[in-house]
């Protein structure tokens, strides 16, 4: 691992560990997400590398224990699989869908969840495209848009979102559990509607 892997992992550590709450699983697009190219337009010949903080953040998800998946609508999942193997994280997850769709990745998160068992709730998704992240969002999974491959920014920004939702859906679930189990306040009778003679 370079010096700047082992930085950006370090840094990592450091942002995840700030997180009270964490997702049990963070899954990548691949394509402008992990690697800066579309890996159709590659041969497997090719050396792919990652986007500079991507190896970092990789390492640390699997050093803090938090699963990592990907989904990817690539059309030519062989190039893809061959350059994951070649960057030497095929170990790194739990998860590898990776093939062309026109569902926006739902099928890819379905086939996730199924082979995990890690609700929807509970993960993170990071993918370039709006309409990915649109899509997917609608499943309740945290989804981050990036602009210019996976960073450390994207990574805090996540987890961040990541932990107002899970907050958010803690509240709601305690309210209706609050709700649902209130029993009827019996301390101030309603009238009755017989007439007192």
């Amino acid at each position: 691992m370079g010096e700047s892997s082992e930085k950006a992992k370090s840094e990592a550590v450091k942002i995840i560990e700030s997180f009270e709450v964490v997702p049990k699983l963070v899954v990548f697009d691949l394509d402008y997400t992990l690697w800066p190219f579309y890996c159709e337009c590659r041969s497997k010949r090719e050396s792919p590398s990652l986007y500079p903080h991507a190896m970092g953040i990789l390492l640390a998800l699997k050093h803090k224990g938090i699963d990592i998946a990907i989904a990817s609508r690539s059309p030519t999942a062989d190039i893809a699989k061959a350059f994951i193997n070649k960057l030497g994280i095929t170990s790194f997850f739990v998860a590898q869908e990776i093939y062309s769709s026109w569902t926006h990745k739902t099928d890819h998160f379905q086939k996730i969840h199924s082979a995990t068992g890690v609700p929807f709730s509970s993960m993170l998704f990071f993918d370039d495209e709006n309409r990915n992240i649109q899509t997917v969002s609608k499943m309740g999974v945290t989804s981050i848009l990036v602009d210019n491959g996976v960073n450390l920014g994207a990574l805090s920004q996540g987890l961040t979102q990541f932990s107002r939702n899970w907050n958010t859906s803690q509240k709601n679930k305690q309210k209706w559990l609050s709700d649902y189990f209130k029993k009827p306040d019996t301390s101030n009778p309603a009238p009755s509607n017989s007439a007192s003679k």
